[in-house]
């Protein structure tokens, strides 16, 4: 399914028909490179598809930016886990090799 389409159709159903014309997709995703978005075709497709249902475009921008700070903190929290981990991990094999000596 292209990216510009609607979300996946349900079985038996037809295939939607995309509600944003490839050129214009094609401009748009130009523009959200250019403009460094970080915006794949397919996140830019969705949005494209909610802005023309008519969601409003201040809050659309609220959420996504609201959803990266999001995914940064918890990211940055996967990383200080992974860290402390890391160093439990390296105590641990401290203390076994002094009780092998």
């Amino acid at each position: 399914m292209d990216s510009r389409s609607n979300l996946k159709p349900q079985s038996g159903k037809p295939e939607p028909q995309p509600t944003v014309p490839a050129r214009a997709f094609d401009a748009a995703f130009e523009l959200s490179n250019l403009l460094e978005t970080g915006l794949d075709k397919d996140s830019l497709a969705i949005l494209l598809e909610l802005l023309n249902a008519g969601v409003n475009p201040e809050a659309l921008a609220t959420v996504v930016r609201e959803l990266r700070r999001e995914a940064a903190e918890y990211q940055a929290a996967v990383e200080r886990v992974n860290a402390a981990s890391a160093v439990a991990a390296a105590s641990g094999a401290a203390a076994v090799g002094q009780r092998a000596r």
